[in-house]
């Protein structure tokens, strides 16, 4: 008999040792397959790497002439008690492959001034917030690419760089003649930056507030002369106008239209929620400096939902920041965006969902761009393989008893969340390693829900003897974990597959609990599991959540 799953005590070895410290060896084995987790879901980077407010671009790949590859330009959250970190680098993958991302390094750091000197004794490099990235090509058909970093120094505000390569490294190339310390330039908040078809280069940026501006290619940093810059450009937070820009600037065009994509502070009771900047929305025009019509919402991050009363909920977490744009790849659009984990807003995680863009051309036509389910199965459009192992910190749907409450910068949850992970010192070396690429999910309390949209059934259709092998650490609490399938509730036509019993004198360790799944293999096409727990005590956690995989014998 051959069973179709990673072996339960090597994964069970492995979450030990993750349980434990990431910083401790995994079990070593021979198989690749056994050591490794890759997987096309959301989060679509390995789970311990932090790059928020992702610009997303298709670039030829300089090493190699004719193919090309998506590249992942954002902050980085290393820094742990705030926002982003001291270095921006890059992930890469070929656009005929999304399911495994190159590390392509760090491609910037300032730390030291026009002269070479650094800024102060420690070498402090400036923190870099969310970047963006344009390229111009000259008359011999070299592409020289310029990076807008958001340097987050107040004299460094509008720090640009530029490289041959899109994976860099840039060099400063804006430093002030009068001041080694300073940069030239306009820009302010989160630079969206884009080079017209014609060669025009145009700037947006802004916090509550928005501007824009047509800049001189001469300085790709100034205005340029003759023009002026506009100031509020669309309507801001707190200002009259259905746009209500809070910040995360980005800039594409699409056929003959410009689509200014943003996030947008939603009206108390929009969509049946409280105000949240937690989503990006768009807007579109036949100019690139307007005017502009408001499109609507590509993505909301609180993953809206219907709860078994039939009230609206945020899904997920309930509030945060976002910040991201949209890129076409093979034919198919997406929206790129972050999730927050962990109990603040400061360890992001990279996201994506598909979307349709339509776009009526000539003058006055309409851009239509649908909104994106924040889901876990991220590139995979046909679901999730559920005979690949997938750690728990994928999930979607992460409800408690009582709603989660955000308290900036915090998230306090009564039931399930993602811990944060970083890894250790060995990330870059082997990314996808499972003795790192992994999230638990924790604080699972009775009345809790933990979701995951979708798998692909037609890959367990007619299999034999399907089961569910869950690893998860018991927490000494008597309670039950029930399985679900397409919604949490039989009430909304949820159907229930199985249960678990949890019992209080269960070691603390690694543990495998199986649901047998006979009537799975009936199934077809896109389906959504969910598990729901119980038990008669309450706020405190049954169990954490550390990886699942599906498995038949043949």
């Amino acid at each position: 008999m051959k069973t179709n799953v990673l072996k339960l005590s090597i994964a069970a070895l492995c979450c030990m040792g993750l349980a434990a410290s990431c910083a401790q060896k995994a079990a070593v084995v021979e198989s690749q397959e056994l050591t490794t987790l890759n997987t096309v879901g959301n989060p679509y980077l390995p789970l311990w790497e932090h790059i928020p407010d992702g610009e997303p671009y298709v670039f030829d790949d300089p090493d190699n002439p004719g193919k090309q590859r998506v590249y992942i330009y954002g902050s980085h959250d290393n820094l742990k008690d705030a926002y982003c970190g001291r270095d921006q680098v890059v992930w890469s993958a070929p656009t005929d492959d999304l399911s495994h991302w190159r590390y392509d390094g760090i491609i910037l750091t300032v730390n030291r001034n026009a002269r070479g000197e650094v800024f102060d004794s420690a070498a402090t490099a400036d923190v870099l917030y969310a970047p963006d990235i344009t390229f111009v090509t000259d008359s011999t058909g070299k592409k020289t690419y310029y990076l807008f970093p958001n340097d987050q120094t107040g004299y460094r505000n509008a720090l640009i760089a530029k490289s041959d390569r899109p994976d860099g490294p840039f060099e400063v190339c804006n430093w002030s003649k009068k001041n080694p310390n300073q940069v030239e330039g306009i820009y302010g908040f989160d630079p969206a930056v884009f080079v017209d078809d014609d060669g025009r280069v145009y700037g947006y940026w802004g916090f509550e507030h928005s501007y824009a501006a047509e800049i001189d290619p001469a300085t790709m940093c100034t205005v340029k002369p003759g023009t002026e810059m506009i100031d509020g450009m669309v309507s801001g937070r707190n200002e009259e106008g259905i746009f209500s820009f809070f910040e995360a600037s980005s800039i594409r065009k699409i056929k003959d239209k410009y689509v200014f994509i943003y996030s947008r502070f939603t009206k108390d009771g929009e969509f049946g929620l409280p105000t949240s900047n937690y989503n990006l929305a768009y807007a579109y025009s036949d100019q690139p400096l307007g005017p502009w019509t408001y499109g609507g919402t590509i993505i909301d991050a609180r993953g809206r939902e219907i709860n078994e009363k039939g009230d609206t909920i945020a899904s997920a977490v309930p509030d945060g920041n976002t910040h991201g744009s949209i890129c076409e790849i093979n034919g198919q659009w997406y929206v790129f965006y972050h999730r927050q984990t962990g109990t603040n807003e400061y360890a992001r995680q990279a996201m994506v969902a598909p979307i349709k863009v339509t776009v009526e051309e000539g003058e006055g036509g309409k851009v239509e761009i649908t909104e994106g389910e924040y889901n876990s199965e991220g590139f995979a459009l046909a679901g999730l393989n559920p005979f690949e192992r997938h750690s728990a910190g994928i999930a979607c749907w992460l409800t408690g008893p009582t709603p989660a409450v955000h308290e900036w910068p915090n998230n306090k949850f009564s039931g399930s969340y993602v811990e944060v992970s970083y890894g250790n010192d060995k990330n870059f070396d082997d990314p996808y390693a499972l003795a790192c690429n992994t999230n638990r999910v924790v604080n699972n309390t009775d009345g809790s829900i933990v979701g995951y949209k979708y798998f692909n059934l037609n890959e367990s259709k007619g299999k034999n003897n399907l089961k569910l092998s869950l690893n998860l650490i018991p927490a000494g609490i008597d309670g039950t974990i029930q399985l679900m399938l397409d919604r949490p509730w039989t009430s909304q036509k949820g159907k229930l597959l199985g249960s678990f019993e949890l019992k209080a004198d269960m070691p603390q360790e690694a543990t495998e609990a199986v649901f047998d799944l006979p009537e799975l293999a009936k199934l077809s096409g896109k389906h959504a599991i969910y598990f729901v727990f119980k038990s008669n005590t309450k706020q405190k956690s049954l169990c954490t959540l550390l990886d699942f995989a599906f498995q038949y014998s043949e």
